[in-house]
């Protein structure tokens, strides 16, 4: 017998996304009498309170909740509260989701008895312009994002660490509890640890693909990942767990450059070393770019895909140096509270 879905999605400013998200839900091949949806929205000073007003009137299975707080973790265990259903999953507004999502899923959930399962993103310029189309293509790459699974071509079912909007038991958070909401950022990434620490799995689909939008400009990129590096330390320090080599990366990466400061005081083959390590990292970013803008048939991409991936590093591994030593020297959240592993 199927069972109840409660689609979960947090908001605040999707005014130009929601609509589609929601629509991509009502499209789903899932009996519609079994799915309800719950938006929690932190007040958004946009039209997106009132677009999903006007789209409940003819769709009583939608809920829209208020979420004071306005980020992420609180919206999610607001709805998680108020939810019914046996099945939670957990959505987001920037995307759209094919019509087997739901059914493919709640299918996989249970064939595979796992505690989490998801499939991957096909990122999509958030418009057609130059700079969201680069964006987008950046943030796709290995070279941009490194080897996370759900962002990069799969073929096979296979066990990972994390997936984005997942598909979970209800029982999974009476058992483990809710989202982290000292995690503004990464606080899917939080939950998904404490499950495999508490002995479940997490479950890639391959073949369900997520049309995510990618942000749109520079500074929203920049802030988005900036925040990603910043309470990854807190992550990591709540698990109990080190960071991955994936993590260190872009923080090695900024250190090295700040070693560039010292340099005209160094030996002439610390000189030598740096520079040579600068180059590589350049030519490899040129390469690829040109390997992208061909693809694409873009060429003008090869100008600006090269400040896209710095753009990408640098505030990543700059905001995992602040955070790291946030949680580990001044034994602070990123937000300024002082850390405690109690929840």
């Amino acid at each position: 017998m199927a069972k109840l879905v409660s689609i979960i999605i947090p908001t605040r400013n999707e005014e130009r996304f929601i609509l589609n998200t929601l629509e991509s839900i009502m499209a789903q091949d899932y009996p519609s009498e079994l799915i309800e949806v719950i938006i929690a929205d932190g007040e958004s000073d946009d039209s997106t309170g009132k677009l999903i007003e006007k789209f409940i009137t003819n769709h009583p299975n939608v809920t829209l909740i208020n979420n004071p707080e306005r980020v992420v973790p609180f919206a999610l265990n607001y709805a998680i509260e108020k939810s019914k259903g046996e099945i939670i999953i957990r959505l987001d507004a920037h995307s759209k989701y094919p019509r087997n999502y739901v059914s493919r899923l709640v299918f996989e959930l249970d064939r595979l008895k796992a505690d989490n399962v998801g499939g991957v993103w096909i990122t999509t310029p958030a418009n057609s312009g130059f700079v969201a189309t680069g964006i987008a293509l950046a943030t796709s790459h290995p070279l941009g994002i490194g080897n996370a699974s759900y962002r990069l071509e799969n073929q096979e079912i296979k066990k990972v660490d994390t997936v984005p909007f997942g598909c979970f038991p209800k029982s999974v958070f009476d058992r483990i509890g809710l989202f982290d909401t000292d995690l503004i950022r990464n606080q899917d990434d939080e939950f998904n640890g404490r499950i495999i620490k508490n002995g479940g799995e997490i479950y890639l689909i391959p073949d369900v693909q997520i049309e995510y939008y990618a942000r749109e400009t520079l500074s929203t990129m920049q802030k988005m990942f900036y925040q990603y590096g910043l309470f990854k330390p807190l992550v990591n320090k709540k698990l109990g767990e080190s960071a991955t080599i994936r993590q260190f990366v872009p923080p090695t990466f900024v250190l090295f450059l700040v070693l560039g400061i010292f340099m005209p005081f160094s030996p002439s083959l610390l000189n030598y070393f740096w520079l040579a390590g600068l180059s590589l990292y350049l030519i490899l970013t040129i390469v690829v770019s040109f390997q992208i803008a061909a693809k694409e048939s873009r060429y003008a991409l090869l100008f600006f895909l090269p400040i896209v991936f710095p753009f990408i590093h640098i505030s990543y591994g700059w905001g995992y140096l602040k955070g790291w030593f946030l949680v580990n020297i001044l034994n602070k959240m990123p937000g300024g509270k002082h850390f405690s592993t109690s929840r």
